[in-house]
């Protein structure tokens, strides 16, 4: 399975939350395929100290980086609408890190339920 990693899972095993470095080996165990987004990876660089970047850059190092394109913006953009209609926030951040997961057929991993369920992708938690 394609699984989208959230900036929330990636910081989580950064800090070492067993549940986050566990469900990471999974990941590789299962034959399961990491991804991330420039948006996940500009959220967890900024909040990295420099000298914790040569772990984040191990951490990255076998994850496929995707970059989906204008419809994928599209389809966020229209679901920060829906929310908004429905009284509900969903940030650019999670609208776009949604987006890019359903645009490869892939879940987000998270902790992040609440936010991502304004959206119609699929989510796995840890």
């Amino acid at each position: 399975m394609r699984l989208l990693l959230d900036s929330a899972f990636v910081i989580d095993h950064m800090r070492g939350l067993p549940a986050a470095v566990e469900r990471y080996r999974e990941l590789f165990e299962a034959g399961d395929e990491p991804i991330v987004n420039e948006i996940v990876v500009c959220e967890v660089r900024a909040g990295t100290r420099r000298a914790d970047l040569p772990s984040l850059h191990a951490f990255f190092e076998p994850v496929e980086f995707i970059q989906p394109g204008p419809d994928a913006a599209q389809i966020a953009g229209a679901w920060r609408e829906q929310a908004r209609r429905r009284g509900f926030h969903l940030s650019l951040a999670d609208a776009l890190v949604a987006s890019a997961a359903n645009a490869v057929e892939a879940a987000v991993l998270t902790r992040n339920v609440r936010d991502f369920a304004l959206t119609p992708v699929r989510i796995e938690t840890y």
